[in-house]
């Protein structure tokens, strides 16, 4: 409040308006006062208090006219120090911004010092030397911390969770929960809430990984696993890590995989319409349990009309489908055709 009451002082003598230096020093005090952590409420009332505690006495010219001149002055030093408050108060949201997405971006890609980086986690309410599992949702946009899709999905949680030492973000366009990783039903409730306010896409969740460099590792699974839902062609909308470990084992030897599907499903380019229809079949008699009604259901065929399709693929391939021994091989040649793109793409 330095200087104010005799601003008020010298408007209410001259009837002159507040000048340049003087609107530029009340910005700066407002700027100090959030700085320094006072309410924007209980500053305008201290200002109301100090115009009532030193209101000019004597002024030149009528009283009318020496209070509407005065009122004046005191609104132009209210609004100029409600100005730097703001100013520095979006300053400030800035830099936090600016600190947070920095932390993410480390925490995720794993690139700065693990000592440095949990100390600063613990202003995020993560406690990295615990387990923790990360989720992430992929819609049809890309998605900011800003988005609305974002703010809908963290209330929701927040809603019914509480402090959890849990973090929503984003990442490349896609939104991501990490959690402690005992508490897996954080991460079921976030893919249920993902998974609506995106419109319906898939959900990967990472399994839990321990230490400072945990979260990365889980992510990176996450991201892989989403991926690899995609090339498989899996229709549901939440995938768990912990259940597709076997995809990666088979995609490790990449030779030996494109040989397998060459030699085993190879022939059925030589059907009628090509291999896609009959790989197609494979694929969903499989899923179904090797149930040839339920097949034959998801297929919109007779069951008639898949025992043919099982039958000409006995024929091309030498594999029978309802011989135990044949039907690892040919359902591991399948799962290798849709994790290498064949037969669309050359391998």
């Amino acid at each position: 409040m330095t200087g104010y009451a005799e601003i008020l002082a010298g408007v209410a003598d001259t009837g002159r308006r507040l000048t340049r230096d003087e609107l530029e020093e009340r910005r700066l005090f407002g700027e100090q006062a959030a700085e320094a952590g006072h309410s924007l409420r209980s500053l305008v009332r201290l200002h109301l208090d100090a115009t009532r505690t030193s209101w000019p006495g004597g002024a030149s010219g009528s009283g009318a006219d020496a209070t509407g001149t005065v009122l004046a002055a005191v609104a132009q030093a209210v609004d100029a120090f409600a100005e730097g408050y703001e100013r520095a108060q979006r300053l400030a949201v800035r830099q936090e911004e600016a600190a947070r997405r920095e932390f993410i971006d480390d925490l995720l890609y794993g690139r700065s010092d693990l000592g440095r980086l949990a100390e600063r986690a613990e202003r995020f309410g993560l406690v990295l030397s615990h387990a923790h599992a990360v989720a992430v949702a992929e819609g049809p946009e890309a998605y900011d911390d800003t988005a609305p899709v974002t703010r809908i999905v963290e209330t929701a949680l927040i809603s019914r969770f509480g402090d959890r030492r849990v973090l929503i973000t984003t990442k490349n366009g896609q939104l991501i929960c990490i959690a402690p990783g005992d508490q897996d039903e954080v991460l079921s409730f976030f893919a249920k809430q993902a998974y609506a306010a995106t419109d319906g896409n898939r959900v990967a969740i990472g399994r839990p990984q321990s230490g400072a460099g945990g979260v990365v590792h889980s992510y990176e699974e996450a991201l892989s696993t989403l991926e690899l839902a995609d090339r498989l062609g899996i229709e549901e909308p939440v995938v768990r890590a912990a259940d597709m470990l076997v995809y990666p084992v088979l995609a490790r030897d990449r030779q030996a995989m494109a040989d397998l599907v060459l030699s085993v499903l190879g022939p059925l380019r030589e059907a009628r319409g090509g291999a896609e229809p009959l790989l197609r079949t494979l694929e969903v008699y499989f899923d179904a349990g090797c149930t040839a009604a339920e097949a034959a259901r998801r297929l919109t065929l007779s069951v008639r009309a898949l025992t043919y399709r099982l039958d000409r693929i006995h024929q091309l391939t030498g594999a029978d489908a309802s011989d135990p021994v044949h039907r690892y091989t040919l359902q591991t040649a399948v799962i290798g055709a849709r994790l290498l793109g064949w037969p669309a793409q050359e391998i």
